[in-house]
């Protein structure tokens, strides 16, 4: 569904001698509403995301969200349209704020140059930081480098070596693109948005959503204190098994993870999986 233009928010066109009309500069607010551009003072302060969950205002909200649907709707096709066909891949997450000269970036824009070389697409966020380092090193070593942007309140454009991006109004229906076209998921030191993508992971294969689905992490120093929260405070009150810290794999090896990687796939089956109950004790005692 098309943006609507509101002329209200269109720019000023100043003067110059004679009447020409002066160029303004190149370095405008920019902000992309899904698949759409916007500029200037046609840019808002909320997102997509924002509007759907907002449940102040008037009434009339009811009556927009069949059209949401339909939106929605659209994401999931164009997702599925556009990665159908993409060979093996594996999804890399981590922060956006990495700078270029941080460790962590390297041992990223590696890992991309590695899975490529093995034969690996690389999907990413498609921000910057990690995410622009594992593109960047699977698009030098020629492998396919994917971006699935999301719709945010800051300004932020996919990487410039992303060679295949897709833009999402909604993290659900770009959460749903990074597992169902992946093999594996590595994830390296981040925020709240890697953490989400861990956890949602590690539930997806804990629940048996997802099978034979690697998880690694790699930045054992920065995955540590929270490895230990997990053995130390909720294995032992029961709220996870000890099985599941089994879920994931820690390596600062590239070689190693990639190699992880490719132990699963070939070990993989067409099986589906299925879930036993086992995997969530207790669950049965009512």
């Amino acid at each position: 569904m098309a943006a609507s233009i509101d002329p209200e928010r269109l720019p000023n066109r100043a003067e110059g001698p004679n009447g020409a009309a002066k160029v303004r500069p190149r370095r405008t607010p920019e902000k992309q509403r899904g698949p759409v551009t916007l500029r200037r003072g046609q840019v808002q302060s909320s997102t997509t995301d924002q509007r759907l969950l907002d449940t102040r205002g008037p009434s009339d909200w009811v009556h927009t969200d069949p059209w949401r649907v339909l939106r929605i709707q659209t994401e999931f096709v164009e997702g599925f349209g556009l990665l159908a066909e993409l060979p093996r891949a594996v999804s890399v997450f981590g922060s956006a704020r990495t700078p270029r000269d941080d460790p962590e970036y390297d041992l990223a824009r590696r890992l991309g140059g590695a899975l490529a070389d093995a034969g690996w697409a690389v999907i990413t966020g498609g921000g910057p930081g990690i995410m622009e380092a594992a593109n960047r090193g699977a698009s030098e070593a020629g492998g396919l480098s994917v971006g699935l942007g999301i719709e945010l309140p800051f300004e932020q454009s996919l990487n410039d070596w992303v060679d295949l991006g897709l833009e999402f109004r909604y993290f659900f229906a770009r959460k749903t693109m990074f597992v169902k076209y992946a093999q594996a998921f590595v994830i390296l030191p981040g925020g709240f948005g890697t953490m989400d993508e861990l956890f949602e992971a590690l539930t997806l294969v804990q629940t048996r959503k997802v099978n034979q689905f690697p998880v690694i992490l790699m930045g054992a120093e920065f995955w540590a204190p929270l490895l230990a929260w997990l053995r130390d405070t909720l294995t032992p009150r029961g709220l996870i098994s000890p099985e599941d810290l089994e879920l994931f794999q820690v390596t600062d090896d590239v070689d190693d993870a990639v190699r992880r990687i490719g132990v699963a796939f070939a070990e993989r089956t067409d099986q589906p999986p299925v879930a036993t109950g086992e995997e969530h004790p207790g669950s049965t005692d009512d």
